[in-house]
Protein backbone atom coordinates (compact mmCIF):
# COMPACT_ATOMS: atom_id res chain seq x y z
CA UNK A 1 0.00 0.00 0.00
CA UNK A 2 1.26 3.46 -1.03
CA UNK A 3 2.12 5.80 1.99
CA UNK A 4 -0.18 8.71 2.90
CA UNK A 5 1.29 11.72 0.72
CA UNK A 6 2.49 14.58 2.36
CA UNK A 7 0.56 18.28 1.09
CA UNK A 8 4.60 18.51 -0.87
CA UNK A 9 4.26 15.51 -2.52
CA UNK A 10 0.79 15.53 -3.61
CA UNK A 11 1.54 19.19 -4.59
CA UNK A 12 4.26 17.41 -6.98
CA UNK A 13 1.81 15.02 -8.13
CA UNK A 14 -0.48 17.82 -9.67
CA UNK A 15 1.81 20.28 -10.58
CA UNK A 16 2.70 20.88 -14.38
CA UNK A 17 5.10 18.39 -15.70
CA UNK A 18 8.55 19.90 -15.35
CA UNK A 19 11.60 17.90 -16.39
CA UNK A 20 14.74 19.00 -14.42
CA UNK A 21 18.39 19.16 -16.37
CA UNK A 22 19.07 15.93 -14.58
CA UNK A 23 16.08 14.56 -16.89
CA UNK A 24 16.12 15.95 -20.31
CA UNK A 25 18.85 17.78 -22.55
CA UNK A 26 18.35 21.40 -22.80
CA UNK A 27 16.74 21.04 -26.17
CA UNK A 28 13.60 21.78 -28.58
CA UNK A 29 11.22 23.90 -26.29
CA UNK A 30 8.39 23.15 -28.86
CA UNK A 31 8.95 19.71 -28.11
CA UNK A 32 7.77 20.23 -24.91
CA UNK A 33 5.63 22.68 -25.65
CA UNK A 34 4.15 19.49 -27.81
CA UNK A 35 4.17 17.55 -25.27
CA UNK A 36 2.30 19.85 -22.68
CA UNK A 37 -0.61 20.28 -24.97
CA UNK A 38 -0.95 16.17 -26.14
CA UNK A 39 0.60 14.01 -23.72
CA UNK A 40 0.91 15.78 -20.24
CA UNK A 41 -2.69 14.79 -19.35
CA UNK A 42 -2.42 11.46 -19.15
CA UNK A 43 1.64 11.14 -19.49
CA UNK A 44 4.87 12.26 -17.09
CA UNK A 45 8.22 12.96 -18.19
CA UNK A 46 9.35 13.32 -14.63
CA UNK A 47 10.81 10.34 -12.63
CA UNK A 48 9.08 11.75 -9.36
CA UNK A 49 5.57 11.78 -10.90
CA UNK A 50 3.98 8.54 -10.11
CA UNK A 51 0.59 8.96 -10.52
CA UNK A 52 -0.87 9.29 -14.27
CA UNK A 53 -3.50 7.44 -15.91
CA UNK A 54 -0.16 6.35 -18.53
CA UNK A 55 2.89 4.93 -17.64
CA UNK A 56 5.82 7.90 -17.41
CA UNK A 57 7.38 8.93 -20.79
CA UNK A 58 11.13 8.79 -19.74
CA UNK A 59 13.74 6.51 -21.46
CA UNK A 60 11.20 5.76 -24.08
CA UNK A 61 12.99 5.62 -26.90
CA UNK A 62 14.51 2.15 -27.08
CA UNK A 63 12.18 1.15 -24.60
CA UNK A 64 9.53 -1.94 -25.82
CA UNK A 65 6.24 -1.38 -25.97
CA UNK A 66 3.87 -2.16 -23.00
CA UNK A 67 6.71 -3.01 -21.07
CA UNK A 68 6.04 -0.93 -17.55
CA UNK A 69 4.60 -3.23 -15.63
CA UNK A 70 1.52 -2.46 -13.38
CA UNK A 71 -0.50 -0.37 -16.29
CA UNK A 72 -3.32 -1.02 -18.01
CA UNK A 73 -2.18 -1.29 -21.52
CA UNK A 74 -4.79 -1.83 -24.35
CA UNK A 75 -4.86 -5.65 -25.44
CA UNK A 76 -4.05 -3.99 -28.69
CA UNK A 77 -0.51 -2.40 -27.16
CA UNK A 78 0.55 -5.32 -25.38
CA UNK A 79 0.18 -7.58 -27.91
CA UNK A 80 2.26 -5.49 -30.17
CA UNK A 81 4.85 -5.61 -27.58
CA UNK A 82 5.08 -9.09 -27.27
CA UNK A 83 5.46 -9.52 -30.80
CA UNK A 84 8.63 -7.59 -30.20
CA UNK A 85 7.33 -3.86 -31.52
CA UNK A 86 10.31 -1.21 -29.76
CA UNK A 87 9.60 2.25 -29.55
CA UNK A 88 12.81 3.56 -31.85
CA UNK A 89 12.07 6.79 -33.40
CA UNK A 90 10.91 5.69 -36.76
CA UNK A 91 8.52 3.44 -34.84
CA UNK A 92 7.19 6.45 -32.77
CA UNK A 93 6.66 8.98 -35.79
CA UNK A 94 4.22 6.09 -37.45
CA UNK A 95 2.65 5.85 -34.40
CA UNK A 96 1.93 9.50 -33.61
CA UNK A 97 0.77 9.91 -36.66
CA UNK A 98 -2.27 7.91 -36.56
CA UNK A 99 -1.88 5.51 -33.43
CA UNK A 100 -5.43 4.07 -34.33
CA UNK A 101 -3.85 2.98 -37.92
CA UNK A 102 -0.20 2.43 -36.39
CA UNK A 103 -1.75 0.22 -33.95
CA UNK A 104 -5.65 -0.87 -34.36
CA UNK A 105 -7.58 -1.33 -31.12
CA UNK A 106 -5.50 1.07 -29.58
CA UNK A 107 -6.79 3.61 -26.40
CA UNK A 108 -4.25 5.99 -27.32
CA UNK A 109 -7.06 9.10 -28.07
CA UNK A 110 -5.04 11.58 -30.66
CA UNK A 111 -2.37 11.86 -33.06
CA UNK A 112 0.06 14.35 -33.83
CA UNK A 113 -0.08 15.15 -37.52
CA UNK A 114 1.95 17.75 -37.89
CA UNK A 115 5.37 16.44 -38.99
CA UNK A 116 7.65 19.50 -37.47
CA UNK A 117 5.79 18.89 -33.86
CA UNK A 118 5.97 14.99 -34.36
CA UNK A 119 9.44 15.49 -34.97
CA UNK A 120 10.24 17.96 -32.08
CA UNK A 121 8.03 15.52 -29.82
CA UNK A 122 10.40 12.78 -30.80
CA UNK A 123 13.43 14.85 -30.32
CA UNK A 124 12.40 15.91 -26.56
CA UNK A 125 11.45 12.45 -25.62
CA UNK A 126 14.85 10.87 -27.02
CA UNK A 127 16.65 13.36 -24.44
CA UNK A 128 14.57 12.12 -21.39
CA UNK A 129 16.35 9.91 -19.16
CA UNK A 130 15.47 7.63 -16.34
CA UNK A 131 13.33 4.28 -15.77
CA UNK A 132 9.46 4.02 -16.02
CA UNK A 133 8.39 1.88 -12.68
CA UNK A 134 5.22 0.13 -12.05
CA UNK A 135 2.91 2.73 -10.00
CA UNK A 136 1.86 0.96 -6.62
CA UNK A 137 -1.29 -1.19 -7.20
CA UNK A 138 -4.21 0.24 -7.51
CA UNK A 139 -6.37 -2.96 -5.37
CA UNK A 140 -3.95 -2.28 -2.51
CA UNK A 141 -4.36 1.19 -2.44
CA UNK A 142 -7.89 0.47 -0.99
CA UNK A 143 -9.54 -1.44 1.74
CA UNK A 144 -12.55 -3.77 1.34
CA UNK A 145 -14.88 -0.88 3.31
CA UNK A 146 -13.20 1.92 0.58
CA UNK A 147 -15.04 0.52 -2.54
CA UNK A 148 -17.97 2.13 -1.75
CA UNK A 149 -19.23 3.60 -4.41
CA UNK A 150 -17.44 1.04 -6.89
CA UNK A 151 -18.57 -0.44 -10.22
CA UNK A 152 -19.51 -3.85 -8.88
CA UNK A 153 -22.07 -1.79 -6.82
CA UNK A 154 -23.24 0.37 -10.15
CA UNK A 155 -26.89 -1.47 -10.85
CA UNK A 156 -30.15 0.26 -12.62
CA UNK A 157 -32.05 1.95 -10.37
CA UNK A 158 -29.99 2.90 -7.83
CA UNK A 159 -30.57 6.10 -6.34
CA UNK A 160 -27.14 8.22 -4.91
CA UNK A 161 -27.26 11.21 -3.04
CA UNK A 162 -23.73 12.70 -1.81
CA UNK A 163 -23.96 15.37 0.23
CA UNK A 164 -21.77 17.86 1.25
CA UNK A 165 -21.47 16.92 4.56
CA UNK A 166 -20.72 13.76 2.98
CA UNK A 167 -17.23 14.61 1.62
CA UNK A 168 -13.83 13.08 2.67
CA UNK A 169 -10.82 14.83 4.15
CA UNK A 170 -8.07 15.39 1.90
CA UNK A 171 -5.19 12.68 1.61
CA UNK A 172 -7.37 10.07 3.08
CA UNK A 173 -6.44 7.73 0.21
CA UNK A 174 -3.45 7.69 -1.77
CA UNK A 175 -3.49 8.89 -5.11
CA UNK A 176 -3.92 6.51 -7.76
CA UNK A 177 -2.63 5.77 -11.37
CA UNK A 178 -5.55 3.15 -12.21
CA UNK A 179 -6.73 3.79 -15.77
CA UNK A 180 -8.74 1.40 -16.89
CA UNK A 181 -7.40 -1.65 -19.55
CA UNK A 182 -10.44 -1.58 -22.22
CA UNK A 183 -10.91 -5.30 -23.90
CA UNK A 184 -13.15 -5.95 -26.64
CA UNK A 185 -16.89 -6.60 -25.91
CA UNK A 186 -17.43 -10.41 -24.80
CA UNK A 187 -19.68 -12.17 -27.05
CA UNK A 188 -23.24 -11.36 -26.28
CA UNK A 189 -22.46 -8.93 -24.14
CA UNK A 190 -24.49 -6.14 -23.92
CA UNK A 191 -25.27 -2.98 -21.14
CA UNK A 192 -27.41 -3.30 -18.24
CA UNK A 193 -30.91 -1.17 -18.51
CA UNK A 194 -33.76 -1.08 -16.14
CA UNK A 195 -36.61 -3.71 -16.56
CA UNK A 196 -38.88 -2.23 -18.95
CA UNK A 197 -36.70 -1.20 -21.14
CA UNK A 198 -34.36 -3.08 -23.56
CA UNK A 199 -30.15 -2.06 -25.34
CA UNK A 200 -29.47 -2.78 -28.84
CA UNK A 201 -26.44 -1.26 -31.01
CA UNK A 202 -27.68 1.19 -33.24
CA UNK A 203 -24.65 2.04 -34.93
CA UNK A 204 -20.54 1.06 -35.11
CA UNK A 205 -17.97 2.74 -35.71
CA UNK A 206 -13.95 2.45 -35.82
CA UNK A 207 -13.21 5.98 -35.60
CA UNK A 208 -14.71 6.00 -32.29
CA UNK A 209 -16.50 9.59 -32.07
CA UNK A 210 -17.40 11.20 -29.08
CA UNK A 211 -20.38 13.52 -28.52
CA UNK A 212 -23.55 13.09 -30.67
CA UNK A 213 -26.16 15.64 -31.74
CA UNK A 214 -29.80 15.19 -32.93
CA UNK A 215 -30.16 17.94 -35.66
CA UNK A 216 -33.83 18.74 -36.48
CA UNK A 217 -34.73 16.03 -39.03
CA UNK A 218 -33.54 13.44 -36.88
CA UNK A 219 -30.32 12.67 -38.31
CA UNK A 220 -27.52 11.72 -35.18
CA UNK A 221 -24.34 13.57 -35.75
CA UNK A 222 -20.74 12.81 -34.37
CA UNK A 223 -17.58 14.30 -33.61
CA UNK A 224 -15.22 11.81 -34.45
CA UNK A 225 -12.60 13.87 -32.75
CA UNK A 226 -9.77 12.26 -32.87
CA UNK A 227 -10.21 11.61 -36.84
CA UNK A 228 -10.91 15.10 -37.06
CA UNK A 229 -14.32 14.59 -38.91
CA UNK A 230 -17.82 15.00 -38.41
CA UNK A 231 -20.13 11.75 -39.22
CA UNK A 232 -23.88 11.71 -39.69
CA UNK A 233 -26.24 8.80 -39.43
CA UNK A 234 -29.65 8.41 -40.67
CA UNK A 235 -32.19 6.21 -39.69
CA UNK A 236 -34.81 5.50 -41.40
CA UNK A 237 -37.19 5.01 -37.96
CA UNK A 238 -35.88 1.40 -37.52
CA UNK A 239 -33.39 0.00 -34.70
CA UNK A 240 -30.40 1.02 -36.44
CA UNK A 241 -28.86 3.72 -38.58
CA UNK A 242 -29.26 2.93 -42.43
CA UNK A 243 -26.61 5.69 -43.73
CA UNK A 244 -23.40 6.79 -42.21
CA UNK A 245 -21.61 9.81 -44.05
CA UNK A 246 -19.01 12.29 -43.38
CA UNK A 247 -20.35 15.43 -43.05
CA UNK A 248 -17.28 17.64 -42.49
CA UNK A 249 -13.44 16.79 -42.32
CA UNK A 250 -10.11 18.24 -42.02
CA UNK A 251 -10.98 19.93 -38.48
CA UNK A 252 -8.86 20.55 -35.35
CA UNK A 253 -9.71 18.44 -32.60
CA UNK A 254 -13.66 19.14 -33.30
CA UNK A 255 -16.02 18.11 -30.31
CA UNK A 256 -19.00 20.79 -29.44
CA UNK A 257 -21.60 20.92 -31.98
CA UNK A 258 -24.67 23.37 -31.98
CA UNK A 259 -27.11 23.67 -34.80
CA UNK A 260 -28.44 27.71 -35.39
CA UNK A 261 -30.44 29.50 -35.52
CA UNK A 262 -32.65 26.87 -33.55
CA UNK A 263 -36.23 25.01 -34.70
CA UNK A 264 -37.19 23.37 -37.86
CA UNK A 265 -34.80 24.98 -40.08
CA UNK A 266 -31.10 25.68 -38.63
CA UNK A 267 -28.61 27.71 -41.74
CA UNK A 268 -25.43 26.47 -39.34
CA UNK A 269 -23.78 24.17 -37.72
CA UNK A 270 -21.47 25.23 -35.59
CA UNK A 271 -18.31 23.42 -34.11
CA UNK A 272 -15.69 23.87 -31.53
CA UNK A 273 -12.32 22.79 -32.36
CA UNK A 274 -9.36 22.64 -29.93
CA UNK A 275 -8.52 26.50 -30.03
CA UNK A 276 -10.84 27.79 -32.76
CA UNK A 277 -15.07 27.81 -33.41
CA UNK A 278 -16.05 27.15 -37.15
CA UNK A 279 -19.63 27.38 -38.50
CA UNK A 280 -20.43 25.26 -41.33
CA UNK A 281 -23.38 25.84 -44.12
CA UNK A 282 -26.69 23.38 -43.58
CA UNK A 283 -30.07 22.92 -44.50
CA UNK A 284 -32.08 20.29 -42.91
CA UNK A 285 -31.23 16.58 -44.20
CA UNK A 286 -27.77 17.41 -45.60
CA UNK A 287 -25.13 14.56 -45.47
CA UNK A 288 -22.52 16.86 -46.27
CA UNK A 289 -21.33 20.40 -45.85
CA UNK A 290 -22.32 22.68 -48.25
CA UNK A 291 -19.01 24.86 -48.34
CA UNK A 292 -15.66 24.86 -46.06
CA UNK A 293 -15.71 26.22 -42.53
CA UNK A 294 -16.47 29.58 -41.45
CA UNK A 295 -14.05 31.15 -39.03
CA UNK A 296 -16.27 32.37 -36.17
CA UNK A 297 -13.84 32.94 -33.23
CA UNK A 298 -10.12 32.31 -34.89
CA UNK A 299 -8.53 31.64 -31.18
CA UNK A 300 -10.06 30.43 -28.25
CA UNK A 301 -6.84 30.86 -25.41
CA UNK A 302 -3.02 31.15 -25.35
CA UNK A 303 -2.93 27.42 -24.32
CA UNK A 304 -4.25 24.57 -25.28
CA UNK A 305 -3.03 21.70 -23.60
CA UNK A 306 -4.52 19.70 -20.98
CA UNK A 307 -8.06 19.45 -20.93
CA UNK A 308 -8.73 19.58 -24.83
CA UNK A 309 -12.51 19.16 -25.71
CA UNK A 310 -14.62 22.43 -26.06
CA UNK A 311 -18.84 22.70 -26.00
CA UNK A 312 -21.08 24.49 -27.07
CA UNK A 313 -24.49 25.82 -26.87
CA UNK A 314 -26.80 29.00 -28.04
CA UNK A 315 -28.80 30.90 -25.13
CA UNK A 316 -32.77 29.96 -25.10
CA UNK A 317 -33.51 33.10 -26.68
CA UNK A 318 -30.68 32.56 -29.79
CA UNK A 319 -28.61 35.71 -29.35
CA UNK A 320 -25.57 34.47 -27.46
CA UNK A 321 -22.75 31.58 -27.94
CA UNK A 322 -21.77 29.87 -24.93
CA UNK A 323 -18.40 28.17 -25.25
CA UNK A 324 -16.75 26.14 -21.97
CA UNK A 325 -12.75 25.26 -21.81
CA UNK A 326 -11.11 23.11 -19.27
CA UNK A 327 -8.39 23.75 -17.37
CA UNK A 328 -4.63 22.91 -18.65
CA UNK A 329 -3.70 21.65 -15.68
CA UNK A 330 -4.88 19.79 -12.55
CA UNK A 331 -4.64 22.51 -10.18
CA UNK A 332 -2.84 25.37 -11.60
CA UNK A 333 0.22 25.41 -8.85
CA UNK A 334 2.93 27.12 -10.93
CA UNK A 335 0.57 29.91 -12.09
CA UNK A 336 2.05 32.03 -8.64
CA UNK A 337 0.03 33.89 -6.00
CA UNK A 338 -1.06 36.72 -7.64
CA UNK A 339 -2.06 37.65 -11.44
CA UNK A 340 0.51 39.75 -13.79
CA UNK A 341 -1.68 42.67 -12.92
CA UNK A 342 -3.87 44.61 -9.74
CA UNK A 343 -6.56 42.03 -8.91
CA UNK A 344 -9.50 44.31 -9.31
CA UNK A 345 -8.20 45.25 -12.67
CA UNK A 346 -7.79 41.65 -13.82
CA UNK A 347 -10.99 40.04 -12.43
CA UNK A 348 -12.81 42.92 -14.62
CA UNK A 349 -11.36 41.03 -17.37
CA UNK A 350 -11.60 37.75 -16.89
CA UNK A 351 -14.54 37.34 -14.38
CA UNK A 352 -13.82 36.62 -9.92
CA UNK A 353 -12.39 33.72 -9.35
CA UNK A 354 -10.72 34.17 -13.54
CA UNK A 355 -7.05 32.26 -13.24
CA UNK A 356 -3.68 33.68 -15.08
CA UNK A 357 -0.46 32.46 -16.51
CA UNK A 358 -1.10 29.03 -18.56
CA UNK A 359 -4.91 29.10 -17.36
CA UNK A 360 -6.05 32.54 -18.48
CA UNK A 361 -9.33 32.21 -19.70
CA UNK A 362 -8.72 28.34 -19.15
CA UNK A 363 -11.57 26.28 -16.88
CA UNK A 364 -14.36 28.95 -17.85
CA UNK A 365 -17.37 29.53 -19.92
CA UNK A 366 -17.23 31.85 -22.30
CA UNK A 367 -20.22 33.83 -24.10
CA UNK A 368 -20.15 35.58 -27.83
CA UNK A 369 -22.60 36.84 -29.96
CA UNK A 370 -23.11 34.52 -32.44
CA UNK A 371 -21.13 36.32 -35.32
CA UNK A 372 -18.26 35.44 -33.14
CA UNK A 373 -17.75 39.44 -31.60
CA UNK A 374 -18.28 40.55 -28.33
CA UNK A 375 -16.45 37.96 -26.58
CA UNK A 376 -17.06 37.86 -22.71
CA UNK A 377 -16.60 35.77 -19.42
CA UNK A 378 -19.71 34.23 -18.48
CA UNK A 379 -18.72 32.13 -15.67
CA UNK A 380 -15.33 30.49 -13.60
CA UNK A 381 -14.18 28.47 -11.47
CA UNK A 382 -15.14 25.51 -13.58
CA UNK A 383 -12.53 23.29 -13.78
CA UNK A 384 -13.82 21.10 -16.89
CA UNK A 385 -17.23 21.82 -17.67
CA UNK A 386 -17.59 19.05 -20.61
CA UNK A 387 -21.12 18.23 -20.55
CA UNK A 388 -23.08 22.00 -21.22
CA UNK A 389 -26.76 22.49 -22.10
CA UNK A 390 -29.43 24.88 -21.88
CA UNK A 391 -32.27 23.71 -19.83
CA UNK A 392 -35.06 23.88 -22.43
CA UNK A 393 -37.92 24.82 -19.82
CA UNK A 394 -35.93 27.63 -17.61
CA UNK A 395 -33.19 29.14 -20.13
CA UNK A 396 -30.60 28.56 -17.53
CA UNK A 397 -27.14 26.63 -18.40
CA UNK A 398 -26.30 23.67 -16.82
CA UNK A 399 -22.93 21.99 -16.70
CA UNK A 400 -21.02 18.30 -15.75
CA UNK A 401 -17.90 19.04 -14.24
CA UNK A 402 -14.44 16.29 -13.51
CA UNK A 403 -13.27 18.05 -10.50
CA UNK A 404 -9.36 18.00 -9.54
CA UNK A 405 -7.39 14.78 -9.26
CA UNK A 406 -4.88 13.66 -6.65
CA UNK A 407 -6.78 14.69 -3.28
CA UNK A 408 -7.74 10.50 -2.59
CA UNK A 409 -10.21 8.52 -3.84
CA UNK A 410 -13.23 10.65 -2.66
CA UNK A 411 -12.43 13.78 -3.45
CA UNK A 412 -13.58 16.01 -4.51
CA UNK A 413 -17.05 14.99 -6.41
CA UNK A 414 -17.13 15.89 -10.11
CA UNK A 415 -20.87 16.90 -10.09
CA UNK A 416 -23.67 18.35 -12.07
CA UNK A 417 -25.34 22.14 -11.09
CA UNK A 418 -26.77 24.90 -12.92
CA UNK A 419 -24.51 28.22 -14.27
CA UNK A 420 -25.16 31.48 -13.04
CA UNK A 421 -23.77 34.38 -15.19
CA UNK A 422 -20.85 35.54 -13.33
CA UNK A 423 -20.42 32.33 -11.15
CA UNK A 424 -17.22 31.75 -9.60
CA UNK A 425 -17.43 27.69 -8.93
CA UNK A 426 -14.13 27.70 -6.58
CA UNK A 427 -11.07 25.95 -9.20
CA UNK A 428 -8.29 26.07 -8.22
CA UNK A 429 -8.58 27.88 -5.33
CA UNK A 430 -11.71 25.86 -3.62
CA UNK A 431 -14.12 23.15 -4.39
CA UNK A 432 -17.61 21.99 -3.52
CA UNK A 433 -17.93 25.67 -1.54
CA UNK A 434 -15.56 26.77 0.32
CA UNK A 435 -13.43 23.94 0.69
CA UNK A 436 -9.90 25.20 0.26
CA UNK A 437 -7.84 22.97 -1.67
CA UNK A 438 -4.54 22.50 0.87
CA UNK A 439 -2.27 22.98 -2.31
CA UNK A 440 -3.12 26.25 -2.51
CA UNK A 441 -3.87 27.38 0.91
CA UNK A 442 -3.97 30.83 1.80
CA UNK A 443 -3.68 32.27 -1.42
CA UNK A 444 -6.96 33.85 -1.98
CA UNK A 445 -8.98 34.24 1.07
CA UNK A 446 -10.82 36.89 -0.83
CA UNK A 447 -13.08 34.27 -2.27
CA UNK A 448 -13.79 31.92 0.42
CA UNK A 449 -17.82 33.10 0.52
CA UNK A 450 -17.91 33.73 -3.20
CA UNK A 451 -17.93 29.82 -4.65
CA UNK A 452 -21.18 28.74 -5.78
CA UNK A 453 -21.57 24.96 -4.21
CA UNK A 454 -22.94 23.04 -6.94
CA UNK A 455 -26.39 21.55 -7.60
CA UNK A 456 -25.55 17.51 -7.50
CA UNK A 457 -22.68 15.74 -6.30
CA UNK A 458 -21.56 12.82 -8.25
CA UNK A 459 -18.89 10.07 -7.35
CA UNK A 460 -15.83 11.45 -7.04
CA UNK A 461 -13.84 10.61 -10.41
CA UNK A 462 -16.65 9.84 -12.41
CA UNK A 463 -15.38 11.48 -15.38
CA UNK A 464 -19.20 13.22 -16.37
CA UNK A 465 -18.83 13.76 -20.62
CA UNK A 466 -21.78 14.24 -22.59
CA UNK A 467 -25.08 15.06 -21.16
CA UNK A 468 -28.50 15.62 -22.55
CA UNK A 469 -32.39 16.54 -21.41
CA UNK A 470 -34.91 13.48 -22.02
CA UNK A 471 -37.45 15.16 -23.39
CA UNK A 472 -39.66 13.31 -26.08
CA UNK A 473 -40.00 14.54 -29.51
CA UNK A 474 -43.41 15.09 -30.82
CA UNK A 475 -44.97 11.92 -31.91
CA UNK A 476 -42.12 10.15 -30.85
CA UNK A 477 -43.10 6.08 -31.30
CA UNK A 478 -40.54 5.16 -28.42
CA UNK A 479 -41.00 7.47 -25.67
CA UNK A 480 -39.92 6.86 -22.33
CA UNK A 481 -42.57 7.11 -19.55
CA UNK A 482 -43.78 10.66 -18.30
CA UNK A 483 -41.66 10.38 -15.09
CA UNK A 484 -38.41 10.47 -17.39
CA UNK A 485 -39.48 14.15 -18.98
CA UNK A 486 -37.35 17.08 -18.12
CA UNK A 487 -34.43 14.76 -16.39
CA UNK A 488 -31.02 14.68 -16.73
CA UNK A 489 -28.97 12.01 -18.70
CA UNK A 490 -25.35 12.15 -18.19
CA UNK A 491 -22.62 9.88 -19.84
CA UNK A 492 -19.94 8.81 -16.77
CA UNK A 493 -16.69 7.49 -18.71
CA UNK A 494 -15.15 6.03 -15.67
CA UNK A 495 -12.16 6.58 -13.44
CA UNK A 496 -8.12 6.72 -13.53
CA UNK A 497 -7.73 8.20 -10.60
CA UNK A 498 -9.26 6.10 -8.07
CA UNK A 499 -8.01 2.81 -6.50
CA UNK A 500 -11.18 1.10 -7.50
CA UNK A 501 -12.61 1.71 -10.37
CA UNK A 502 -15.89 3.98 -10.14
CA UNK A 503 -17.90 5.63 -13.59
CA UNK A 504 -18.80 3.78 -16.86
CA UNK A 505 -22.44 4.22 -16.89
CA UNK A 506 -25.29 5.94 -18.01
CA UNK A 507 -26.99 8.17 -15.15
CA UNK A 508 -29.72 9.77 -14.75
CA UNK A 509 -30.19 13.19 -12.89
CA UNK A 510 -33.55 14.14 -10.88
CA UNK A 511 -35.04 17.22 -11.88
CA UNK A 512 -38.16 18.73 -10.35
CA UNK A 513 -39.70 22.35 -11.92
CA UNK A 514 -36.43 22.46 -13.76
CA UNK A 515 -34.24 22.50 -10.73
CA UNK A 516 -31.76 19.54 -9.76
CA UNK A 517 -32.98 17.65 -6.06
CA UNK A 518 -29.45 16.76 -5.40
CA UNK A 519 -30.11 12.65 -6.01
CA UNK A 520 -28.95 10.73 -9.20
CA UNK A 521 -30.05 7.03 -10.59
CA UNK A 522 -27.74 4.36 -12.58
CA UNK A 523 -29.35 4.03 -15.57
CA UNK A 524 -27.42 2.01 -18.02
CA UNK A 525 -24.29 0.06 -16.23
CA UNK A 526 -22.33 -3.25 -17.11
CA UNK A 527 -19.46 -2.39 -18.85
CA UNK A 528 -16.71 -3.16 -16.06
CA UNK A 529 -15.20 -6.78 -16.55
CA UNK A 530 -13.22 -6.30 -13.25
CA UNK A 531 -11.09 -3.88 -11.18
CA UNK A 532 -9.27 -3.79 -14.20
CA UNK A 533 -10.82 -4.50 -17.53
CA UNK A 534 -13.86 -2.83 -19.55
CA UNK A 535 -15.34 -3.23 -22.50
CA UNK A 536 -17.07 0.41 -22.48
CA UNK A 537 -16.94 3.98 -21.71
CA UNK A 538 -20.02 6.06 -22.33
CA UNK A 539 -18.60 9.26 -23.98
CA UNK A 540 -22.03 10.89 -24.60
CA UNK A 541 -26.23 10.82 -24.81
CA UNK A 542 -29.26 12.27 -27.20
CA UNK A 543 -32.73 11.56 -27.30
CA UNK A 544 -33.21 10.28 -30.79
CA UNK A 545 -35.97 11.62 -32.96
CA UNK A 546 -37.83 8.48 -32.17
CA UNK A 547 -37.79 9.19 -28.23
CA UNK A 548 -35.38 6.30 -27.67
CA UNK A 549 -31.86 7.08 -25.76
CA UNK A 550 -28.64 6.71 -27.95
CA UNK A 551 -25.42 6.22 -25.75
CA UNK A 552 -22.01 6.88 -27.35
CA UNK A 553 -19.64 4.62 -26.22
CA UNK A 554 -16.14 5.37 -27.31
CA UNK A 555 -14.03 2.80 -26.01
CA UNK A 556 -15.92 -0.14 -27.98
CA UNK A 557 -16.90 2.37 -30.67
CA UNK A 558 -20.48 1.64 -30.39
CA UNK A 559 -23.46 4.17 -30.67
CA UNK A 560 -26.30 2.30 -28.14
CA UNK A 561 -29.96 2.40 -28.47
CA UNK A 562 -31.93 2.24 -25.03
CA UNK A 563 -35.81 1.81 -25.82
CA UNK A 564 -38.91 1.28 -23.75
CA UNK A 565 -39.91 -2.56 -24.18
CA UNK A 566 -43.07 -3.17 -25.96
Amino acid sequence: MQAKPSPLHALMLVSMVAVSSAHAAPQSLSGRTVFDNNCASCHSVDANLSSRAGPGLFGLVGRKAAAVPGYNYSAALSKAGAAGKTWTRAELDVFLLDPGKAVPGTTMPVGVPDKAARTALIDYLAGLQGKATAPAPAQAAAAPLERGGAWDEHQPGTIHHIKVSDLAKPFATASAGNGPRVEARPNGSMPVVPAGFTVGVFASDGDKPRLPLRAPNGDLFLAATAKGEIKVLRSKGGARADTAAVFASGLERPYGMAFYPSGADPQYLYVANVNSIVRLPYRSGDLKARGAPEVVVPHLSDTSGGHTTRTLAFSKDGKTLLLSIGSATNVATEIGATPPEPLPQWEAKHGVGGAWGVETDRATVMAFDPDGRNRRTYATGLRNCVGMLVYPSTGELMCNVNERDALGDNLPPDYVTRVKQGGFYGWPWYYIGDHEDPRLAGQRPDLKGKTIAPDVLLQAHSAPLGMAVYHAPKGAKHAFPKEYEGDVFVALHGSWNRGVRTGYKVVRVFMKNGVPTGQYQDFMTGMVLSDRDVWGRPSGVEVGADGALLVVDDAGGVVWRVAPKR
